[in-house]
């Protein structure tokens, strides 16, 4: 899924000038390593633009957990073995805790990764090292499955690293101009007008599939769409508010279900929005995804 011109799914929207630059995001180094940074709400976003080079892994932590500092040590040796192939950004959960909101990370250690712009769940909490390297070795194979096998050990690709990209088409960059701005109507509305010249465009339907969905988020209290989605298991405005939630919280699958147990016990208008809108999120999600295929099917059960 190519995500050039779309709002990622961080929910952090700061535009990232330095991106397409190996060092972009290196605040300093928290180990070692050079591909081991100490990340902010500030530098965070170059880092997802980065995850389309290479896997940014995200240790969320607290340097007064015990368990945390286990986790970060083995993070960070494997972070050496790997040499550049993935980037290890160290997120202290209390310091930053818009990335944790964002991440919907409850406590530490929590690790996602970001392959793409799109959020990989892969742990919480204390486990084996042996566990959390068979956990990054599986991740590298999703990355390679969705074309992220990039480096980001300056002599090994110096060519691709100074390579600049093409400008973006003039709607896609209004589109982009406009989420730098939090107005995700007028880049809704641009990505329609690129897709009435050209129907066929597969980034401007991603990226108005993303940019819909931030604005649907926006400013939600969390906790409060979920009391109402407990309180009201009937009301398929409360069930599809939770899931756009998990989405972008990175809980696909979980959001997927949601809708098609929707689907299921729904009939009329409620049925026909609660498709049109998993759809959607397909598209936000990527449609060749196996999580989408998988739910494509459960969607077909449901409907037949």
């Amino acid at each position: 899924m190519n995500l050039r011109g779309a709002v990622d799914l961080s929910a952090l929207k700061a535009r990232a000038d330095a991106a397409s630059r190996p060092d972009a995001g290196r605040q300093r180094p928290a180990g070692t390593s050079p591909y081991i940074v100490e990340v902010t709400e500030q530098t965070f976003p170059q880092l997802v633009q980065l995850s389309a080079q290479v896997p940014v892994v995200v240790n969320l932590r607290s340097t007064h957990s015990d368990q945390s500092n286990q986790v970060t040590a083995v993070l960070e040796a494997a972070t050496v073995e790997f040499d550049g192939r993935i980037l290890l950004a160290q997120v202290d959960l209390q310091a930053q805790p818009q990335i944790a909101q964002a991440l919907q990370a409850q406590g530490v250690p929590t690790v996602v990764a970001v392959v793409k712009g799109q959020p990989v769940p892969l742990f919480e909490g204390l486990l084996p090292a042996a566990q959390i390297q068979a956990y990054l070795d599986e991740l590298m194979k999703v990355a390679e499955a969705n074309g992220v096998t990039g480096t980001l050990n300056d002599g090994s690709q110096p060519e691709a690293a100074e390579a600049e990209e093409p400008p973006l088409p003039p709607l896609h960059q209004e589109a982009f101009d406009a989420i730098e701005q939090g107005d995700f109507q007028a880049a809704a509305a641009a990505y329609r007008r690129a897709l009435a010249e050209q129907p066929a465009d597969a980034d401007a339907k991603a990226g108005l599939a993303q940019v819909e969905l931030m604005g649907r988020v926006q400013g939600l209290d969390a906790d409060e769409v979920r009391r109402r989605a407990a309180d009201e298991p009937g009301s398929a405005e409360a069930q599809l508010a939770v899931a756009d939630l998990d989405i972008t919280g990175g809980h696909v699958e979980d959001a997927f279900k949601r809708i098609v147990d929707l689907i299921g016990r729904s009939s009329g208008e409620d049925r026909e929005t609660a498709r049109k809108r998993l759809l959607e999120l397909f598209d936000v999600v990527g449609t060749t995804d196996p999580r989408v295929t998988k739910a494509r099917s459960a969607l077909a059960r449901a409907l037949f």
